[in-house]
């Protein structure tokens, strides 16, 4: 494994995706404990995609299943499609399939963003339940989000261009892309940088350019969403299989 340091991201090179998603369940579990262990809960956010696919089946699995109190995480989603929960193309289905529905955790504890009801009510839907959640008008502080990036830079469903990009009162908004045309809800920048630590998990040399061309040039030039990542409390922590890391500049 390989580490380097670019701005406040922490950089960590590993063999192939197993090796990566195991090091990401192992940080899932220590900071799980220690949120635990001080405040008697642990709120994560969850990406969905191919690449967390296995970090969850490792969750999921033993022996990471039994070394956590499920009934104090909680877990969000950072996007969904404007799809119902047993839907293909869901995350909710992703995540349930290959680790929630394995594990002792309340159903109290999901915290779903409700796709069926279309972007904008499940958007007012889930910034209520978020505000709730969280307490009051202050932007939730997630121990961890767990990010990937897309070929053209997005994150979150957070895409180049979008005025999402300069939203700093929403906690959630709509999303209505073109590739593909389902329309999302998203979390915002402001909830993303508010994060104690974020987690970009990423894999496949399909990935290379954009992760040499976000890690390299930061967010000098603002083009890619995954660049505007700059958690104002917390840290921020890539980790990257040697194919998606064969562009970057390592040491």
């Amino acid at each position: 494994m390989e580490i380097a340091v670019r701005g406040k991201a922490q950089v960590r090179v590993f063999e192939d995706l197993e090796a990566l998603s195991r090091a990401a369940a192992d940080i899932f579990l220590a900071l799980s404990r220690a949120s635990i262990s001080a405040t008697k809960k642990f709120t994560v956010a969850l990406s969905g995609g191919a690449t967390p696919r296995r970090l969850y089946s490792l969750l999921g699995s033993a022996p990471y299943h039994k070394d956590v109190d499920w009934k104090k995480i909680h877990v969000f989603w950072v996007d969904e499609r404007a799809v119902p929960r047993d839907h293909p193309e869901s995350n909710f289905k992703l995540v349930f399939d290959a680790w929630l529905s394995k594990i002792p955790i309340p159903e109290t504890n999901l915290h779903r963003i409700r796709g069926e009801d279309g972007p904008e009510k499940a958007a007012r839907e889930y910034e209520v339940d978020l505000r709730n959640f969280f307490g009051g008008q202050r932007t939730p502080v997630f121990d961890l989000i767990i990010l990937g990036i897309g070929e053209d830079g997005h994150t979150d469903s957070l895409f180049p261009g979008s005025s999402a990009l300069a939203e700093t009162a929403r906690l959630t908004l709509p999303v209505y892309a073109e590739r593909p045309k389902t329309g999302r809800v998203t979390l915002t920048l402001p909830v993303l940088n508010n994060a104690s630590h974020i987690l970009f998990l990423v894999s496949g040399r399909a990935k290379a350019d954009i992760v040499a061309k976000v890690l390299e040039e930061g967010k000098a030039n603002g083009r890619y969403p995954a660049g505007l990542l700059n958690p104002s409390r917390g840290s921020i922590e890539w980790l990257v299989d040697k194919d998606a890391a064969e562009k970057l500049s390592l040491p």
